[in-house]
């Protein structure tokens, strides 16, 4: 099968790459201009705050003031993770684009995650769903553990597509796909996409790999043979996943943007100027960056201090 000719790129730094940061809470004025340098850089969707407790997610705890502070740039969807009603309140007053809420392909996950069965956890999201909808604003679900589970193993990739098909049936408008321990291969990640596929249509489903075994951009590549259109990415390979232990950062927008040039898959998004905000990003972390590319295209950037 052809590869597309165009491909979308969901930013996930700001969100689910600060998401579990060790140490200090990120400043929200830092948070703040990475979204907008992100955004600077020809990126048309950022997932930008997480309205979630600050109990739980402490990093995620000013995202109404995040949201606030955004040089909102025209033809950019800055969406939020909205967990329950009162996360989705907060989001509308904050004027997020769209929202994003979370189940998964494994039940013991969905119980270590979110404390209640995949069944459960669908039932809450209906009215939050209902909600948005009357409100204008579209709904984005996401399936975790497509491709293994740290508690369960396998992931059957009949129950991949019973989950997103229910969501897409509630109201979501797309389904994001996740790796969310990077434990998934090529074949199965193509195994999994064809089960998905024979329920909801190709063009509503996305992939969010995460890159713990290295296996990540492998696995893309096997998908975008298949026909995926939409990825979800962070910014110098920012984040990974409090409940799946030794989880990486999802992979690296910077290495996505490489193998996609190579393809000849426009994607509107500048590379070198994702390259600089990495390097920016991760300089205010005091961290390492996680991006095979920008490392390998060095930090000698316009990332002003």
């Amino acid at each position: 099968m052809a590869f597309p000719e165009q491909v979308r790129i969901v930013e996930m730094a700001p969100r689910d790459g600060l998401q579990n940061e060790p140490g200090p809470i990120v400043p929200t004025a830092t948070k703040v201009e990475l979204i907008d340098r992100l955004a600077a850089t020809g990126l048309r969707h950022i997932e930008a705050a997480s309205f979630v407790s600050p109990k739980w997610v402490p990093q995620m705890g000013d995202a109404t003031d995040v949201m606030a502070g955004l040089t909102r740039k025209p033809g950019v969807v800055y969406s939020a993770l909205t967990p329950n009603l009162q996360g989705l309140e907060g989001a509308i007053i904050a004027g997020a684009d769209e929202v994003a809420v979370f189940s998964a392909a494994s039940e013991a996950f969905t119980q270590k995650n979110i404390n209640c069965s995949i069944g459960e956890s669908l039932e809450r999201f209906a009215p939050l769903i209902e909600r948005a909808r009357k409100e204008g604003i579209r709904v984005r679900g996401y399936v975790s553990t497509v491709l293994g589970c740290p508690y369960q193993g396998e992931i059957a990739p009949a129950e991949v597509a019973r989950v997103s098909r229910a969501l897409i049936e509630m109201g979501c408008y797309e389904i994001s796909l996740g790796d969310t321990i990077g434990v998934g291969t090529p074949l199965k990640a193509k195994r999994m996409l064809e089960a998905v596929a024979a329920e909801v249509p190709m063009g509503q489903l996305a992939a969010h790999f995460h890159d713990t075994y290295g296996q990540a951009l492998a696995n893309l590549y096997a998908v975008l043979e298949e026909g995926i259109k939409v990825i979800d990415s962070s910014t110098a390979g920012l984040g990974g996943c409090p409940y799946a232990r030794g989880a990486s950062g999802n992979v690296a927008t910077e290495d996505v943007l490489y193998l996609l040039q190579g393809l000849g898959i426009e994607t509107g998004v500048d590379l070198e100027s994702v390259v600089a905000t990495g390097h920016w990003i991760t300089q205010q972390l005091g961290r390492h960056n996680g991006s095979k590319v920008a490392l390998a295209m060095g930090d000698n950037r316009s990332c002003d201090s």
